[in-house]
């Protein structure tokens, strides 16, 4: 089963592509000018704010969801939609009545399950804009790594991990940037992004707020 957080990572990521406070203009997030120079220290730096912010994530997810009641739920939604299934794989019509009439308790149940894991999201979300929008940009270049291969898997311009030749020739032709130095370097979000999904699973395992234990 997919981790919760991931999905909260990926809802934080879909922040961090906008421009909320309109303060990012046309270009990545990001300094032209940052106080960290140099991309190692700043490869370093940014899984330093991801360990952080997850620590922090998962505190205040240990603090407010019952897990225990939690993954009660998760294991009763889970075994009754199997059932459901089966039964409608074997279109055993007297089974599926039966479990019909359960469906209005489980849909209530997937409503307290999803309040339950988006409570924390409504905490954590404003302390990651605050540091996103206002620190990092300060402290770190546009991009801050440099991949072996591109990441782009996503078509389109919403989702780019890493710079491409064609983005930076359009930037160039609009008298923009220049945002990136070579193809293939890893954007600050996109870096940020990366190592907060490399490192949510173990830091929830430590912290036991894994809903997959």
């Amino acid at each position: 089963m997919i981790e919760f957080n991931f999905i909260l990572n990926f809802l934080d990521l879909i922040f961090l592509q906008g421009d909320l406070f309109g303060i990012r203009g046309e270009g990545p997030l990001g300094s032209a000018d940052p106080l960290v120079k140099g991309m190692l220290p700043s490869v370093f730096a940014v899984i330093g704010f991801s360990l952080m912010l997850n620590l922090f994530n998962a505190g205040v997810r240990k603090k407010l969801v019952d897990s225990v009641k939690l993954k009660r739920i998760m294991k009763e939604t889970k075994t009754w939609q199997k059932a459901r299934m089966a039964a409608f794989k074997a279109k055993d019509e007297a089974k599926i009545a039966e479990l019909s009439k359960k469906s209005t308790y489980m849909n209530k149940m997937s409503m307290e399950m999803m309040t339950m894991n988006m409570r924390p999201m409504m905490i954590t979300i404003i302390p990651l804009l605050l540091i996103f929008y206002f620190l990092m940009p300060t402290l770190f270049s546009y991009t801050v790594a440099i991949s072996p291969i591109p990441l782009n898997v996503i078509p389109g311009d919403f989702f780019q991990l890493t710079c491409t030749a064609e983005k930076m020739a359009q930037d160039a032709a609009a008298g923009i940037g220049p945002f990136c130095n070579t193809e293939n370097e890893i954007f600050l979000w996109a870096w940020y992004f990366l190592t907060a999904i490399a490192f949510s699973g173990m830091i929830m395992k430590l912290t036991k707020t894994s809903m997959n234990e």
